[in-house]
């Protein structure tokens, strides 16, 4: 899902938002988002996951093409961990998908 599915999806769910101020309210919510995780805040949607920074120490790496060292510096990078909801969610909804396909293919000839 992109973000313009996502805006697409809110303004048909809710039909007294429209498309402008769908846009406005994800973009304003991932603003929020990105301004807490670069402060290093943690973020917790519960029923959905967390996200945070994870610290990545300098280290030495290698340029594919030459070979060569290279020094890669330290970086913060986001992390997701989804929470045990939206585990429970997805693997219950994958597993039913998976059935449906079994049963068809095993049904048609």
């Amino acid at each position: 899902m992109t973000r313009s599915d996502l805006v697409e999806a809110l303004a048909a769910r809710f039909s007294q938002l429209t498309q402008r101020d769908a846009e406005f309210a994800v973009k304003a919510i991932l603003d929020a988002m990105g301004d807490a995780l670069v402060k290093g805040h943690r973020i917790e949607i519960r029923g959905f996951g967390s996200f945070s920074v994870n610290h990545r120490a300098p280290r030495m790496g290698r340029n594919p093409r030459s070979g060569e060292s290279v020094m890669i510096p330290e970086k913060r990078v986001p992390h997701f961990k989804p929470g045990k909801a939206l585990r429970e969610q997805v693997d219950a909804r994958t597993a039913e998908i998976l059935k449906r396909e079994t049963l068809q293919s095993a049904s048609t000839p």
